[in-house]
């Protein structure tokens, strides 16, 4: 280690200490860590969150071993670093050290930060404490658990999600939960998802869209064909493309008075919606919106209008 380094790793001077954690990764030292972790315990919380931060990426044992219990850090700053660095782990190996984090003893931040780190692991020793987590009394805390199960993919929690998704009292828990459904294999979900098209809160609608059109969730088409005069464009946009996600003819009447809409972004998911679906009776609407405002709708109308060409001939080949 550089004596400079050494001097202001140490100085009195908690701004000396934390510039000198700034400057480490960029030094010429060869192996930061030993030099990071012990500034994890510095009395200058900046300190300790730009130690955090500099050990990202950083996946060994020991880095892991000093970073979880900063999820406990009396500082908030030193808490939502630490998340966020936590949250960007890759290794599955790392998962065991995040675990002893979200048992029900330990606070509920803490609980929520580590759901958060171990959702993209795919930890199967974290199902049964995010199954168990779905009840919290903290939402941050519902919220996470239920990241997790959607990454785990798991049929046996599909009926707590889609009950999640219709019940939680915060809209943002059942906003994820109707998104964490979208990995059911069956029309079960079919009950939560058209019930979530019609919660108070736009953002939920939005997500429940979105997840039928993934689903291909035909018995949902009417529901979308509704969702279709949502007081928000974002719901509209969402109902638009999961009807052409559906190749559903009944969607024609709402997509084709969308193309009217003043928001461009819907004129043009409308317009690939159109294509999608391939009904010759979208053919004199898209060709009118070829002279819309929008160089984007006019180059959609006019690839919409080229794949139901290609669909009819496609049928009339087929027929001979």
């Amino acid at each position: 280690m550089s004596t400079a380094i050494a001097a202001r790793l140490q100085d009195p001077d908690a701004t000396v200490r934390r510039l000198a954690v700034i400057d480490l990764p960029y030094s010429d030292e060869d192996d930061i860590v030993p030099l990071l972790l012990p500034c994890l315990a510095d009395t200058d919380a900046l300190v300790r969150t730009e130690a955090v931060k500099a050990l990202e990426g950083y996946e060994e044992p020991e880095v892991l071993a000093a970073l979880v219990p900063m999820l406990l850090d009396a500082d908030a700053g030193v808490r939502q670093a630490t998340g966020q660095v936590l949250g960007e782990l890759k290794q599955a190996s790392s998962a065991q050290a995040l675990l002893p984090l979200i048992a029900p003893a330990q606070p509920a931040e803490a609980r929520a930060q580590g759901f958060r780190a171990l959702r993209a692991l795919r930890c199967a020793a974290a199902f049964a404490p995010a199954m168990a987590s779905l009840r919290d009394a903290d939402a941050a805390v519902r919220a996470e658990a239920v990241g997790v199960l959607g990454y785990l993919k798991d049929a046996a929690a599909i009926g707590e999600l889609a009950e999640v998704a219709a019940n939680d009292p915060v809209p943002e828990v059942r906003r994820i939960a109707v998104g964490a459904l979208g990995y059911a294999s069956s029309v079960s979900v079919l009950p939560a998802l058209t019930r979530a098209l019609g919660d108070s809160h736009w953002p939920v609608r939005d997500e429940a869209a979105q997840t039928i059109g993934k689903l291909r969730l035909a018995p949902a088409v009417p529901d979308l064909v509704k969702a279709m005069d949502d007081e928000m464009w974002q719901v509209r946009l969402k109902a638009a493309r999961a009807l052409g996600q559906l190749k559903a003819e009944a969607g024609l009447p709402p997509l084709v008075a969308a193309l009217q809409h003043p928001v461009s972004n819907l004129r043009k998911e409308s317009a690939i919606a159109l294509g999608e679906i391939g009904d010759t009776r979208a053919i004199a609407p898209l060709e009118a919106a070829l002279a819309d405002a929008d160089p984007d709708v006019r180059k959609l109308a006019r690839l919409a209008l080229t794949a139901i060409g290609l669909a009819q001939d496609s049928r009339h080949t087929g027929a001979a």
